[in-house]
């Protein structure tokens, strides 16, 4: 991962699609595709160049990137009657309207994508943390798309995609700075890391290793109160688990009657996770340290240095030591949170605090690091000015699995996120495929067996399917959801290897460089109340502000509306959002495109011009 970027391709050039499509191109013509596949008609000759569409991406709303003689005779048409309109035309337009590929382009130009956001094209949208895409990253998907990988069996005699995702999620390791002794995947590494839609289905991943986990440890725990000896039917057998015999039964063996998460201001994520697992909503419980949070969305203004998110100590093991009532737990520690960016735990010695009581009482750790964990780039001896940032994904290693969004700070297109577990064996039982014939690994694909002999522990009802190939790379039909799977890894691949981390460092430094100016900008005016450490110093806030900036104005007649009116200037795009009981707006940097002078200087003209015009009123 120390793999410089190219001279001529760094992070911050504005590739286009036209340079894009020329370089693959001349990566097709060299390879054993059919011909009529290398010449790639299906790219439409009338479809916006990325740089035409960059150069009016701040303008978000539908009516101002439709055709412009259609835009000017429905001058008075709003964005939501356009897009009406727009879904009105796509239900009355037939397939036989369309019969090739020269009028699917036109069509695809003219009713389609003139009604598409521009979000992850412009630099300027701050709404959800949303990233664009790298020119490499897009390079990438378009050959993932090309080629059609199905990335789900491990077969090294058919097809290096499976090892290249082992190679890339071992690219990630390092990239966040995970000890490779615990988190390395494939080989005789402990981790086990799949690549998966996002964030979402990673914390559902996290969650259902953490009730099988903690499951077990309940029944050890039972098992030796009642000097009874486990037998091999009991939780040491691979068999005996959620996955076979389900939820209630385990609990009952157990002597559980209550499985809860323990968490602080955990994204939504994390509650839908626990319904989809059999947990519940109802039983996500916050452990936020007293003072850092009100009716779970506000700080207290008593309080003079503002740490939200913050994980009470003493709650957590009050929760954790409830495990000998019965009620047993998984905490999720909140490595970024949506609407402040700051995080959960303040330093490694914290951390290892957390981690022992953890230990003791047997609850599983799960760290939601969307876009926190890319705090780990930063190196915590060098880049002494974001040691605030450091300190708050310190630690995280001590943890048992970590969520992370690719396609938010990594800058590669949706969807992408990726999960990481240093328990690669809990995670073959719980997500194995089953004994399917059609997937075992057999002589008959031409496949190694010499990991037969070192997988004897394993699962035997995952098909075959854990290690393989003489290279130990896992399935990943046995780690996750999905048994289809697109190629995810190829652009994160790409963009990991054309820029290195010094390219995703400097990226990420441009990235709290914009946070931190827009910061200390509207801390000097007094129109604007930053959130949420209102009573600490400015020099403190600065330190902490990570890549989200949440404030208000401070007038409260205009708080309402004053995120519409700014979105209304189509320059840049903010999201509401509330804090405290009361309307606040949320700027999040995420996009690789980040210019600090050029974009500070748009947003603060763009704040300045709507609050000011409001004032006027």
């Amino acid at each position: 991962m120390d793999h410089s970027p190219d001279t001529d391709t760094t992070v911050s050039d504005r590739g286009s699609l036209a340079q894009v499509i020329s370089t693959l191109q001349t990566i097709l013509s060299t390879t054993n595709l059919d011909q009529d596949r290398r010449s790639l008609p299906i790219i439409p000759q009338n479809i916006p160049d990325l740089a035409q569409l960059q150069s009016r991406a701040a303008s978000l709303f539908l009516t101002s990137s439709r055709p412009e003689a259609e835009a000017e005779a429905d001058s008075n048409c709003d964005s939501k009657s356009a897009s009406a309109s727009a879904a009105t035309a796509l239900e009355h337009t037939a397939s036989e309207d369309i019969e090739s590929l020269s009028r699917l382009s036109t069509h695809l130009a003219n009713d389609i994508l003139p009604y598409l956001n521009l979000a992850s094209l412009s630099p300027n949208y701050y709404g959800f943390v949303i990233g664009g895409a790298t020119p490499a990253a897009l390079l990438g998907d378009f050959l993932a798309s090309i080629y059609d990988q199905n990335v789900h069996v491990h077969l090294p005699r058919e097809t290096i995609s499976t090892t290249l995702e082992a190679v890339t999620l071992n690219k990630l390791v390092q990239l966040f700075r995970l000890p490779e002794s615990g988190w390395a995947v494939g080989g005789s590494g402990p981790g086990g890391g799949v690549f998966t839609t996002g964030a979402t289905a990673s914390n559902v991943l996290g969650l259902a290793l953490g009730r099988e986990y903690v499951l077990r440890r309940a029944l050890e725990r039972k098992s030796k109160a009642e000097n009874i000896s486990l037998s091999s039917s009991a939780s040491t057998s691979t068999s005996f688990s959620c996955g076979e015999y389900g939820i209630a039964e385990l609990m009952v063996q157990a002597g559980v009657r209550r499985i809860q998460v323990l968490s602080t201001l955990s994204h939504s994520s994390i509650a839908k996770a626990a319904s989809v697992v059999g947990i519940g909503r109802r039983n996500v419980v916050s452990i936020l340290a007293e003072n850092d949070n009100d009716d779970n969305s506000s700080s207290s203004s008593s309080n003079t240095h503002h740490n939200p998110l913050r994980i009470d100590i003493d709650k957590l093991e009050n929760e954790a030591r409830k495990c000998h009532e019965g009620v047993i737990s998984i905490l999720t520690i909140s490595a970024g949170e949506v609407n402040t960016g700051r995080f959960a735990t303040d330093s490694l010695d914290m951390m290892a605090r957390v981690r022992r009581i953890c230990d003791q009482y047997g609850v599983w750790i799960h760290v939601d690091g969307a876009f926190g964990l890319f705090g780990r780039i930063l190196d915590p001896e060098r880049d002494l000015e974001y040691q605030e940032i450091s300190r708050g994904v310190q630690g995280l290693e001590l943890a048992d699995s970590i969520t992370a969004d690719c396609h938010k700070l990594l800058n590669v297109p949706y969807d992408c996120g990726v999960f990481f577990t240093r328990h690669k064996a809990l995670s073959e039982h719980i997500f194995g495929n089953g004994s399917a014939a059609y997937l075992n690994r057999s002589k008959d694909l031409g496949e190694e067996e010499d990991n037969n002999n070192n997988n004897n522990n394993n699962n035997n009802n995952n098909g075959g399917n854990g290690n393989g190939g003489g290279e130990h790379v896992q399935s990943p039909i046995n780690l996750g959801l999905e048994n289809s799977r697109r190629f995810r890894a190829l652009p994160v691949y790409c963009t990991l290897m054309a820029y290195g981390r010094e390219g995703y460092l400097d990226m990420l430094k441009r990235q709290i460089s914009l946070a931190r100016r827009v910061t200390q900008w509207l801390l000097q005016d007094e129109r604007f109340e930053v959130l949420p450490d209102a009573v600490s110093e400015p020099e403190e806030i600065l330190a902490k502000t990570f890549m989200v900036v949440l404030f208000r104005v401070r007038d409260e007649d205009k708080r309402l509306d004053f995120v519409n009116n700014v979105n209304a200037t189509g320059r840049i795009y903010l999201s509401g959002t509330v804090w405290d009981g009361k309307p606040a707006a949320r700027i999040a940097v995420s996009n690789w495109q980040v210019d600090v002078e050029r974009d500070a200087r748009i947003i603060e003209e763009v704040l300045d011009q709507v609050v000011g015009a409001e004032t006027e009123t």
